[in-house]
C-alpha cells in the first residue's frame, strides 16, 4: 500500500503525534536540510527559514522540522516538479501554497522528518510567530500546554489538533506584526 492511499485514520494510526523536549540538534537537521534545498532549488529560493516548534527555544515539539521556503510564486511550478523528482511527497496546494513532506515511510517515520512549507515571498507569518515566542517565554510555554492539552483531547485527530491552535497563533502573530512592524 501507498502513503498516498491510506486513509486519514490509517495515517494518523501510523505517523502518531508525539512529543520530545527540544535541541539544539533540531538546528543542525533544519541546516543540513537548507543546503540539501539550495542545492536542489537554488535561485528559486528568495529566502529560506527554520519555522514551526523545533525552531522555538525550550519547548516540546514533535520531532519534525518545518522550513518555510519563500520564492516567486510564477515559479511554482518549476518548483513543484524539482521536489516531485526528488523523493518529496506533495501534501496539499492552493493558490497560495505549496506543502511537502520528507521522512514519511510506509511503516512510519524515517530519522529526519521534513514539513516543506513554499510560498510567495513576504507570505511570512510563521516567521512573526517563531521570532515572537523565542523573545516571550511565557508565551511560548502557554503555547507549549496549549499543544499538550489539544494532543489530549483529540489524539489521533491531527487536523483538531491542528485547528485548535489557530486562534492562538493568529494573536501571536498580531501582537507580533504590530511589535516588529518592518521586520520582515
Amino acid at each position: 500500500m501507498k502513503l498516498e492511499n491510506m486513509s486519514l485514520e490509517k495515517l494518523w494510526e501510523v505517523f502518531p503525534i508525539t512529543f520530545i523536549d527540544n535541541t539544539d540538534n533540531f538546528k543542525d537537521i533544519y541546516l543540513d536540510e537548507e543546503k540539501n534545498l539550495k542545492s536542489l532549488l537554488g535561485n528559486y529560493i528568495t529566502r529560506i527559514s527554520h519555522i514551526g516548534s523545533t525552531s522555538i527555544a525550550n519547548i516540546k515539539t514533535k520531532p519534525i522540522v518545518d522550513v518555510l521556503i519563500e520564492i516567486d510564486f510564477d515559479n511554482k511550478d518549476i518548483v513543484k516538479n524539482i521536489f516531485l523528482n526528488n523523493d518529496y511527497i506533495l501534501m496539499s496546494e492552493n493558490i497560495n501554497k505549496i506543502s511537502f513532506n520528507k521522512g514519511y515511510m510506509i511503516n512510519g517515520y524515517a530519522d529526519k522528518v521534513f514539513h516543506i512549507h513554499i510560498k510567495e515571498y513576504g507570505d511570512c507569518d510563521e516567521l512573526y510567530f517563531r521570532d515572537y515566542l523565542n523573545e516571550n517565554q511565557l508565551k511560548a510555554k502557554e503555547y507549549e500546554k496549549l499543544k499538550l492539552e489539544l494532543f489530549n483531547k483529540y489524539k489521533p485527530n491531527r487536523d483538531l489538533y491542528t485547528d485548535g491552535k489557530k486562534e492562538f497563533v493568529n494573536e501571536i502573530v498580531n501582537l507580533a506584526k504590530e511589535k516588529y512592524k518592518d521586520r520582515y
